[in-house]
């Protein structure tokens, strides 16, 4: 199962060629797998009250297009792989219009708050991103 979220391209987001900066895709790609694991019971908050944190280990970005201020944008998201410990996702990024921008593959983890090492996913959350694939 996949997610969409459409956002606006704003003044911020722009370079000095009023164009997406490349590094605000990150953000972007941060904001729709935040909003696709919602969907199964992730929230940040409470994960870090659990003493769990993900993070990204590794990206692998092409850039197709660049989008320009004013443009909507849609990232479309998908949980590709999911170990007990570690999940991967690709990531697309399209004008409304269908033109693709740019496309990534993500692989996070979930580490433990206080060590900083692997840990498990938790058990509601592992079941819960299983209905994603």
């Amino acid at each position: 199962m996949s997610h969409e979220l459409t956002l606006r391209i704003y003044y911020e987001d722009t370079d000095a060629q009023g164009v997406v900066y490349y590094a605000n895709y990150l953000g972007f790609f941060e904001k729709a797998r935040t909003e696709y694991l919602r969907k199964v019971g992730y929230g940040q908050k409470t994960l870090m009250k659990e003493g769990f944190i993900f993070v990204v280990r590794h990206i692998s970005i092409d850039f197709i297009k660049p989008a320009s201020l004013d443009d909507s944008i849609v990232i479309k998201t998908k949980l590709i792989k999911l170990g007990k410990v570690s999940f991967d996702f690709s990531q697309e990024v399209f004008l409304t219009s269908g033109e693709a921008l740019c496309k990534a593959f993500i692989q996070c983890g979930c580490l433990g708050v206080e060590e900083f090492k692997p840990a498990p996913l938790p058990s509601y959350l592992l079941k819960g991103m299983k209905t994603l694939l």
